[in-house]
């Protein structure tokens, strides 16, 4: 239940801070003063979707907060905790909106996606606008008003992922079915392709290692030549070597240590030398030994080379991924030559999954014709009290034979109506009265309403079209709605305000620089003086006070059981301010 809203710089609101109660709350005022825009700040709250308009002219942001008191079996209650978000009761939902149009969203003062703030509000409140009539006029409307009302949510999922299931085995079938004409002389080129690769049997890292190895023969002579240059300077000269030099360094640096010690670590870092020297020589000579001149290798690796590169080029990829390709080709060559196989498979495959769909959409179609029963007698029976005394609702499945499955089912649903006695049932859509249609709409919205577990429900102006004796039986529909749950209603008509339990006044004020909107309870006096207004206009006469006390008080009475004492609402918060 929603206990408190607080709103701040949105549209023509500064400051509003209102606590609100369960039963039925009336929300009126004169034309123009803004009755809705509770509704809308509400909406923004909930995720609706937000732009700079919203913030008031001047403001740098608006901000709105409502706060919702909770019970442990509510899907909001489950929700929370799902999202790990839960506060022992209390759920407390925040928006910001700069007048750059940036919004920010917070639950329980954690910022969260706008997203999240939607899907918590669908277990929060279920708002009915003004205009709400028209959507039930498109047949998905009315399709998922059924589904709602029958509690369908968790076998339209489940009938949804049979779908898929079965649209993706009869895609693959598809597909395979209609490459087989090209199939044989695909399995002829990539058979080919394949013995190609598999005749160059490349191994991984195999062309670094022949280029390098075709390099180094390549080169042979130069580095033999330039090998054996190297030991005849360093050992084999039969002049001097820089080994005979380095050792004849050495011998002289050891006596003349023995008059200064200090010579010491040089002498020690020349006999290091003097051996690294003879271990490189020996490096030298075994490398000169290892070459290998072999001019068959050379070709061979020549050919070799040539080979990889013409298969790189051919397949367009580098020498590395030659591998990889064969891989690739191979595993498309086993899938073509399997595809018979594959084919009779997806057939099985296919049948079961249709065998799941239809089993599920049985089901679904039965729970749909079930739920329709019902709701034609409820809605029937609610809208024969709204004044059209021979009208009559039913819904209309119809499952094509040829129908192929579908996400939602195989039934087509179509809302039809009968307004006059004699006359035959026709679409929703045909009636050409907009007070008949809005009556048709209130009656479907009160029957759906009775059954959900939302805990507050908003009527935005959903009585427009109607008045008299009408308006009085959609006030009592209402108040009656708001002895299990919180109803809040915005309304223009007084034998709808007169119904409720609690009574709140829209007022709009204007100077030369801005202009606000407050809301502010109504006492009982408050509340006699609004009602009288709504009835007579800016003369309010005695009479026309009389006639809103009688009003009123005919509401109160109407309210008393077979038992002789008043409904009373579940009790909530006394308190309303605003400023």
């Amino acid at each position: 239940m929603l206990t408190t809203i607080h709103i701040r710089d949105f549209a023509i609101v500064d400051q509003l801070e209102l606590e609100l109660q369960s039963g039925m709350t009336a929300l009126t005022g004169e034309t123009g003063a803004g009755k809705s825009i509770l509704v809308d700040a509400l909406g923004m709250a909930l995720g609706d979707r937000a732009d700079s308009d919203t913030v008031r002219h001047g403001a740098e942001r608006a901000e709105i907060s409502a706060a919702f008191e909770l019970q442990p079996d509510d899907g909001a209650w489950r929700w929370l905790e799902e999202q790990e978000l839960s506060a022992d009761g209390e759920c407390v939902l925040r928006r910001v909106i700069s007048a750059e149009g940036r919004s920010r969203a917070y639950i329980n003062g954690r910022p969260v996606p706008v997203q999240s703030l939607r899907e918590l509000g669908e277990h929060l409140v279920d708002i009915h606008g003004q205009h709400e009539h028209q959507s039930l006029l498109k047949r998905d409307t009315q399709r998922q008003l059924l589904d709602d009302f029958a509690g369908n949510g968790a076998l339209l999922q489940e009938l949804g992922d049979a779908f898929r299931t079965w649209d993706e085995r009869r895609r693959e079938f598809e597909t395979l079915r209609s490459a087989a004409a090209d199939r044989t002389e695909r399995v002829d080129l990539l058979a080919y392709q394949v013995q190609e690769l598999e005749t160059l049997n490349l191994a991984s890292g195999e062309a670094d290692a022949v280029e390098a190895e075709h390099k180094r023969l390549a080169n042979a002579g130069q580095l033999l030549e330039t090998v054996q240059s190297l030991l005849q300077t360093l050992y084999e000269s039969e002049d001097i070597s820089a080994q005979d030099q380095l050792s004849r360094c050495a011998s002289e640096l050891e006596a003349l240590c023995a008059l200064d010690e200090g010579l010491e670590p040089a002498r020690e870092l020349l006999n290091g030398a003097l051996i690294q020297l003879r271990e490189g020589v020996d490096e030298l000579r075994a490398y000169g030994e290892r070459l290998d001149l072999d001019p068959g290798r050379l070709q061979w690796l020549d050919e070799r080379i040539g080979a990889i590169h013409r298969l790189s080029r051919k397949h367009r990829v580098s020498a590395d991924e030659l591998p990889d390709l064969l891989e690739r080709l191979r595993s498309e060559l086993h899938g073509l030559a399997d595809a018979d196989e594959r084919l009779d498979a997806l057939q099985g495959e296919i049948d079961a999954a249709r065998a799941d769909y239809d089993r599920l959409a049985q089901q679904l179609g039965q729970r749909r014709r079930d739920a329709a029963r019902q709701l034609n007698t409820k809605v029937t029976h609610v809208i024969q009290q709204l004044g059209m005394e021979d009208a009559a609702f039913e819904i209309r499945l119809e499952s094509p034979a040829a129908a192929l499955p579908n996400p939602l089912g195989l039934e087509q649903v179509e809302f039809q109506v009968r307004t006059n006695a004699g006359q035959p049932l026709k679409a929703l859509s045909r009636v050409a009265s907009g007070g008949e249609l809005s009556r048709f709409s209130l009656a479907i919205q009160v029957v759906l309403a009775r059954d959900t577990r939302i805990a507050t429900l908003i009527y935005d102006e959903v009585d427009t079209g109607i008045g008299g004796a009408v308006a009085e039986v959609v006030g009592r529909q209402l108040r009656t709605l708001g002895e299990g749950r919180q109803v809040l209603c915005v309304t223009h008509l007084p034998q709808v305000a007169a119904q409720a339990h609690r009574h709140l006044q829209v007022e709009k004020s204007s100077s030369e620089r801005t202009t606000r909107t407050a809301i502010r309870p109504l006492d009982e006096s408050q509340r006699l003086e609004e009602i009288a207004r709504m009835l007579g206009g800016v003369e309010i006469s005695d009479q026309t006070r009389a006639h809103a006390r009688e009003m009123i008080g005919g509401a109160q009475s109407s309210a008393q059981p077979a038992n002789g004492k008043p409904r009373k609402p579940r009790a909530g918060k006394r308190r309303a301010s605003n400023t």
